[in-house]
């Protein structure tokens, strides 16, 4: 079965560059074995995507310029904010995964619900260095997004995921 993949282009807003690259929303891709942390984080690393953590999603706004950042939701959900105050909300609930192009803006818009918590990765070479909304002029952003690599898989499903023909990567 073919998951479900919204699709977002968010364009920049204020001081959030955003980007041109799509957001891409992965709804229930997550098996039930693979909503467990360590779990989550294997598939992560098995696709190349490296750097993992475990938390949730910070309640500003903020965006990366040195990675593109994938989520996996392994418990309860939230509202989620990308691309700004004039952006989209989507409610992000376990199995739900996210690869967040570097640039786009996100934000956790309420108290997560059912114990909300996140696995997050990058791909090989990038982090998830934070940045708030207004801490760095649009310019320096973009260039600094404009360097880095596309990924060369998708994270929850690898070499021949939705994000390869999304984002254009080979």
């Amino acid at each position: 079965m073919e998951p479900q993949v919204e699709k977002m282009t968010l364009k920049p807003e204020g001081d959030i560059p955003n980007s041109a690259l799509p957001l891409l929303l992965y709804r229930q891709v997550l098996s039930s074995t693979q909503q467990e942390p360590t779990a989550c984080q294997a598939l992560f690393r098995a696709n190349g995507w490296g750097g993992n953590w475990i938390n949730g999603v910070f309640d500003y706004w903020h965006y990366h310029v040195t990675g593109h950042e994938a989520l996996g939701c392994v418990a309860g959900e939230a509202d989620i904010g990308f691309g700004g105050d004039d952006g989209a909300v989507v409610t992000f609930s376990a199995g739900d995964v996210v690869v967040i192009p570097a640039g786009v803006g996100h934000k956790r818009m309420g108290v997560g619900r059912g114990g909300f918590t996140v696995v997050g990765g990058y791909p090989p070479g990038q982090n998830g260095a934070i940045v708030s909304a207004g801490d760095m002029p649009a310019v320096a952003a973009a260039r600094l997004i404009a360097a880095l690599a596309l990924p060369d898989g998708d994270p929850a499903l690898g070499a021949d995921g939705p994000l390869v023909a999304a984002w254009g990567v080979r």
